[in-house]
């Protein structure tokens, strides 16, 4: 399609891949670029610069939660969460059938309806916008209350049934807990290869599926396979790019799979024959105002089950001859035989590529690291650089990336390099001393003390007793609990995910990551100017002041194994 004189619709336009995109558009000079932000504040102030970065471009900002619907668009998640009837509300848009109301009163439809784009650009990260919702916070709170309430008068089983089936219910932790399971197994019994034959949830067909399980189209419950079927995908996606993982491939058909046989008999539902029943003219249920959903009684069996021709389809059921002849016909899900999948999987287990695995496409098909990105990262840390001199500041952490241990690592460096130096200090000072000096500069350093205990990360002083804290602890999480017992192992491990350690065992085992470092450094030869290494001996500078980004990476690769293996 064209761009040139098009209404295009940009949400998440004032981000940073939005605001990229919106430069490009206006390059082509579209009739209106219509740019969605969540907060107003944030659309009045960046549409100014917009416009500026596209002359003689109409821009027209919008704004709100595209999620939810209008009444609550403004709102922040915890605002809605800790509302009554915001709540319930929010509740009732996402897990009721989608009606007319819930349609009319969405903020997404409302702002397409109102537009009417030609093109929409999506580059809201809505992976992280719903996920990052903190299902298991809720889960730790939801068990807390039901536990402190089930012996309380008044207090429903039923409801405390009904709850608990909700949360176990819930589709995504169980099949992260499942990859994480299958991960770890494999590592343990050194598995080498995994394949996985996958699914896409509606036989290939799209939103338009006319097979469903209920009155919508497409269901809700069939969308949620979907769902499910594309996130264990990015899993076995992220298990692909794991250093030890096995390797990792999915044969994904995206047709109707049939047959196991074909034959006469009696036609079985979830295990059991459908009983023939029926029910005649004078015992017809009278429809009044409204309809009742428990069985009328006015029925009767007829002492034998259905029976008819069936091919059987393995694990999507037993069809109909006029079901299989609708489902395969061309236009419709078609299908694909088992041993067609069955010769993929040999192929791909043998080595041969056979085109058909789904994680080597998403591999082929994902934009990583650049040229240019590379090119440019020297000028961004000079130029953060000059500015942190400039304002004679420390950029160390703000608990913002995550995780708390970096946060950690970054701040226990920065000490190091502020009482000690260079690497080549840390290995020759005394880990006694060390200590005692770290421990002086932050009593004696407020600036210092304060902008590590407001970021939610603690300090732990030498004696393995006194802790430094703020309002805010990220590790250990509280995950609803009101306290929790502390022993040498807890602190430890605490001091290990987030704390701040100023104890000498951990100054200690700082020293020996500095000889560590060096020592690879030094297996280098001086002469040495090829391709081969990442780093050279002029990346470490021994004798410069440590560089707390550079080893807390050294350390994320070699002690946490978090190596990056594929670009």
């Amino acid at each position: 399609m064209d761009i040139h004189n098009r209404k295009v619709m940009v949400l998440g336009g004032f981000g940073l891949v939005g605001r990229a995109v919106v430069r490009k558009l206006a390059q082509e000079t579209p009739a209106e670029i219509i740019i969605g932000s969540l907060g107003e504040q944030e659309a009045r102030e960046g549409i100014e610069q917009i416009k500026d970065e596209a002359p003689g471009v109409k821009i027209t900002p919008v704004w709100g939660n595209i999620f939810i619907r209008d009444s609550l668009k403004d709102l922040s998640r915890e605002e809605i969460l800790d509302h009554p009837e915001h709540r319930a509300q929010l509740m009732a848009d996402t897990m009721e059938p989608l009606d007319e109301d819930i349609m009319a009163h969405s903020t997404l439809h409302q702002l397409i309806s109102r537009h009417q784009p030609h093109i929409i650009i999506d580059t809201v990260n809505s992976a992280t916008g719903v996920a990052y919702q903190d299902i298991y916070d809720s889960y730790y709170k939801v068990s807390r209350e039901l536990a402190a309430t089930r012996q309380q008068a008044g207090l429903s089983d039923n409801l405390v049934s009904e709850v608990e089936k909700l949360m176990a219910s819930l589709y995504v932790p169980q099949i992260i807990r499942h990859i994480q399971i299958l991960y770890a197994s494999m590592l343990e019994n050194h598995t080498k290869v995994y394949i996985k034959v996958g699914t896409s949830g509606t036989g290939g067909m799209g939103l338009n599926i006319p097979y469903t399980h209920s009155e919508e189209k497409p269901s809700r419950v069939l969308l949620s396979k979907s769902s499910l079927a594309g996130a264990h995908t990015m899993l076995l996606f992220l298990m692909g790019r794991t250093p030890d993982a096995p390797i990792t491939k999915e044969i994904k058909p995206a047709a109707a799979i049939a047959w196991k046989s074909i034959g006469y008999g009696p036609i079985r539902k979830r295990g059991r024959s459908i009983e023939l029943v029926d029910c005649t003219p004078d015992e017809a249920l009278v429809l009044g105002k409204a309809y009742r959903f428990e069985d009328p009684g006015n029925w009767r069996s007829l002492g034998r089950p259905l029976e008819s021709v069936y091919i059987d389809t393995g694990e999507n059921g037993i069809f109909s001859l006029g079901e299989f002849e609708c489902i395969t016909t061309v236009g419709q899900m078609e299908f694909v035989t088992p041993e067609e999948i069955a010769t993929n999987v040999i192929m791909e287990i043998k080595g041969d590529n056979t085109g058909h695995d789904i994680i080597n496409a998403l591999n082929n098909a994902i934009m990583g690291p650049t040229y240019r990105a590379g090119a440019m990262r020297h000028g961004a840390l000079e130029r953060m650089r000059r500015l942190a001199e400039k304002h004679q500041v420390d950029s160390v952490a703000f608990e913002l990336l995550g995780p708390p241990r970096l946060s950690k690592l970054l701040h226990e460096a920065n000490l190091l390099r502020q009482v000690c130096g260079s690497l080549q200090d840390l290995v020759k000072a005394d880990s006694g001393q060390l200590t005692r000096d770290l421990e002086a500069l932050v009593e004696s350093n407020t600036e210092v003390r304060s902008k590590i205990i407001s970021i939610g990360v603690p300090i732990l002083m030498s004696d393995g007793k006194r802790l430094l804290r703020g309002p805010v602890v990220e590790i250990p999480p509280a995950l609803a609990r009101d306290e929790i017992p502390i022993t040498p192992k807890s602190i430890d491990d605490w001091a290990e995910a987030g704390w701040v350690d100023l104890r000498e065992a951990n100054i200690g085992r700082w020293q020996s990551r500095a000889r560590a470092i060096l020592a690879e450094a030094e297996l280098i030869p001086e002469e040495e100017s090829g391709s081969q290494y990442h780093h050279n001996r002029e990346y470490w500078a021994p004798d410069e002041p440590l560089n707390a980004g550079k080893v807390a990476a050294w350390i994320f690769v070699n002690e946490d194994k978090g190596l990056r293996v594929k670009r």
